[in-house]
Order: structure tokens, then C-alpha cells, then sequence
């Protein structure tokens, strides 16, 4: 971002008095709530909510920080009816990966095939398809993504969500379909990562990375070039 559109410094400390404002509110409304549904609470948290990401993009803008927390966006999820105190949680996870590189996918599967008994592994890792199986059968979730780049694997778009329930849901009640019941309405909380939130700020620095042509002065001579350099 040039230097032209960047806020000043006073308009950052406003918006960081403007989030301590709309937090003071927000537990004020909180405290005097008069039930799960109190449009009061609902209309604090979205301003809290404003008052954040304005808070965050001009520090980001001024400062090239961010701040450490996340706050749901507000424009595509519902407001949040679950319980005050949930009892029991929902976790859910989705990553998206791109196989960038194929032959080191099925060379880390036949590493981990070759460690285990031959007549476990069954040639899983001569195909992609097995070699994932392998895989993700061998490795946790989170270290496949810390570690994505050594299983030829490139990051796509991921989300996590978390939701509140009234109890724990049975053993195996869910299983077939694990996402097909979420109600937005009680998504706690919500954490997306996407390549799109950046392509602002890389088209902002294009600008800043250009390199700019040398100015000549009027009367400046150009020196020949030696052909023997």
C-alpha cells in the first residue's frame, strides 16, 4: 500500500478507542442480558465485531500488524443462538490440498509401507490413490499439515469451526454424515485461511515492489558500453 493511503496514527488509536468503547458495551449488555435470544446482546457483539476488523485493517495498513484474535464475521453467519455455558463442543475441520508432486507422495508412502510388515501393506504406495490412504492412516491430520510440503502436498483453502451442543451426541451417531447437521446458529467461533484474503494486500505492494527507471539528467551523456566487459 503506498504511503499516500496509509491512516495515520491518530486514526489507529481511534479505532483501538472505538474496539475498548464497543467492548465496554458488549459486557454491559451481557450483564444485563434478559435471555439466550437478547437483542441487545446480539446488537453489542456486532459492534464489537465492527469495531475489530476496523481496528485490525487499519493496524495492518499503518503498521503491517494484526491483532490476536478473531472475531466471526458477522455477514455470513447468523447471529449465535446455542447456549450461554454449551456443555459439549463439535470441532470441525476442512483443508484442502493439491497432490503438487506426486512422486514424493509415493515416496514418503513407500518409506512408511516398507517400516511396516509386507503383508500389511499390500502395495498401497505404487498408486497415489493408496499412497494418501497410507498416509493419512500413518499420520495425523495436523502433522500432515505442518509437514504438507514433504508429502509433495500444496495448502488450499481450509476452515475450522467451532459449534455448541446441549449434550454429548451418542457413540457413532454421526459418523455416515459429519456435517450435514451444523447449525450456523450455534457456531461458537470460526477461523478461515484462504489465499484470497492476501490478493489485496499483494496487488497493494506491486506498486511498492516496481523498480523504478533511473532519472537522466537533460544534458547527461549516455557512456558506450565497452564490448570487452
Amino acid at each position: 500500500m503506498s504511503d499516500a493511503a496509509q491512516p495515520t496514527a491518530a486514526e489507529v488509536r481511534a479505532a483501538a478507542e472505538a474496539v475498548k468503547t464497543a467492548l465496554d458495551r458488549h459486557l454491559a449488555a451481557v450483564e444485563r442480558r434478559s435471555g439466550e435470544d437478547d437483542p441487545a446482546v446480539y446488537e453489542a457483539f456486532n459492534e464489537l465485531a465492527a469495531a475489530a476488523e476496523e481496528y485490525d485493517e487499519l493496524l495492518y495498513d499503518r503498521y503491517d500488524e494484526v491483532t490476536p484474535f478473531e472475531i466471526p464475521g458477522t455477514e455470513d453467519m447468523p447471529p449465535y443462538t446455542g447456549p450461554e455455558e454449551p456443555s459439549a463442543l463439535s470441532v470441525l475441520i476442512r483443508r484442502d490440498y493439491t497432490v503438487a508432486e506426486p512422486q514424493r507422495l509415493l515416496a514418503q508412502a513407500q518409506r512408511v509401507e516398507s517400516a511396516e510388515e509386507p503383508a500389511a501393506s499390500g502395495g498401497a504406495a505404487e498408486t497415489v490413490h493408496g499412497a494418501l490412504g497410507l498416509l493419512f492412516g500413518e499420520f495425523e491430520p495436523d502433522e500432515i499439515a505442518s509437514r504438507h510440503k514433504e508429502f509433495g502436498l500444496e495448502e488450499g483453502d481450509s476452515t475450522l469451526w467451532v459449534t455448541a451442543a446441549d449434550d454429548t451426541a451418542e457413540p457413532g451417531e454421526w459418523l455416515e454424515a459429519p456435517f450435514e447437521q451444523v447449525d450456523p446458529q450455534r457456531v461458537v467461533c470460526r477461523f478461515d485461511v484462504s489465499a484470497v484474503f492476501d490478493d489485496d494486500v499483494e496487488d497493494d505492494d506491486l506498486d511498492d515492489e516496481l523498480p523504478l527507471e533511473p532519472e537522466l539528467d537533460e544534458d547527461e551523456d549516455l557512456e558506450p558500453l565497452d564490448a570487452d566487459r
